[in-house]
């Protein structure tokens, strides 16, 4: 155990004397600040969860590391500013590790709020965590939903506060009733279609090839689009109860989709065809094709 944590310590180390030399000496990292790397930081860990959800250990690897790099970057970035140093993040963090879990470690300045035996029991254990965060560590909002940072992708604060709403009780109590809850929503959205599809004269085609619309027309869309949002709110919900997280259930999705469609556009390429709706009914066969070739893209070989 003594030699294994040496070897971790050794290897941090010699990590982190590399992000500092690089800081130092590379022009590109010279001139980089943490708001700069917002977006580099997101990207990779997008790829990290990529490479998850493929389930390729190699890649995982790589990933991991690549998103270890930005947060301890951003961190030293902070530490020459006299702000607060890389030490110090890793310490705050092993303290709220220890102090969220009294169930783990006797000496928890967070076992004051023990109220029960949270023993293979995960929900218990993610109350114990808002109660402490709570009354120990004074961190208690008007809302339960304003610990959800406002810049999240909709999608997953969606999911998010739908997750919080249900940890205080507002909840359904039944997967049924949610399901129910999902159809009333979609027919209250295909009522609203109607609606559009009247006013629009709707020809079967696209309503928004349209470029012109009355008051009457843009509030029906409005209206349709409102409708839409309860829909896909709910429908959320109603994968939550189903134990699947919507992002990476779409991410999967999406990769199936490209790799389908990059088929299609390969076959019509083959074939010199358009990439044309004219030619429908070949695009959906190199469709067909893909669909029955392989398995999903994201799947272990």
């Amino acid at each position: 155990m003594e030699t294994e944590k040496k070897s971790i310590e050794n290897a941090f180390s010699h990590f982190f004397d590399i992000v500092k030399a690089v800081r130092k000496g590379c022009p590109w990292d010279k001139v980089q600040t943490p708001l700069s790397l917002r977006s580099t930081f997101f990207e990779e860990t997008c790829e990290a969860i990529d490479a998850l959800t493929q389930e390729d250990s190699a890649h995982v690897k790589e990933e991991l590391g690549d998103v270890l790099l930005n947060v301890v970057l951003i961190a030293y970035m902070f530490e020459e500013q006299g702000l607060f140093t890389v030490e110090e993040t890793i310490n705050g963090i092993a303290e709220k590790l220890v102090r969220r879990h009294p169930h783990v470690f006797a000496q928890s300045d967070g076992k004051s709020q023990v109220k029960e035996d949270v023993s293979d029991n995960p929900e218990k254990v993610l109350s114990q965590w808002e109660r402490i965060k709570e009354n120990v560590e004074g961190r208690k909002s008007e809302s339960i939903l304003d610990s959800i940072p406002e810049n999240f992708p909709p999608l997953l604060k969606a999911y998010k506060e739908l997750k919080k709403a249900a940890k205080a009780g507002f909840d359904w109590n039944s997967l049924s009733e949610v399901k129910m809850k999902f159809c009333e929503e979609l027919a209250e959205m295909n009522d609203a279609l109607m609606d559009v599809q009247v006013l629009n004269q709707y020809d079967g085609k696209q309503i928004f090839s349209k470029t012109e619309f009355t008051e009457e027309q843009k509030k029906a869309q409005l209206h349709l689009e409102e409708e839409f949002g309860d829909a896909l709110h709910c429908f959320l919900n109603y994968g939550r109860w189903l134990g699947i997280d919507p992002s990476v259930a779409l991410q999967r999705t999406m990769k199936k989709f490209e790799y389908r469609f990059k088929q299609v556009e390969k076959g019509m390429s083959e074939k010199n065809l358009a990439m044309d709706h004219r030619n429908h009914r070949e695009m959906m066969d190199f469709w067909n094709e893909a669909k029955n070739s392989r398995r999903n893209p994201d799947e272990n070989e």
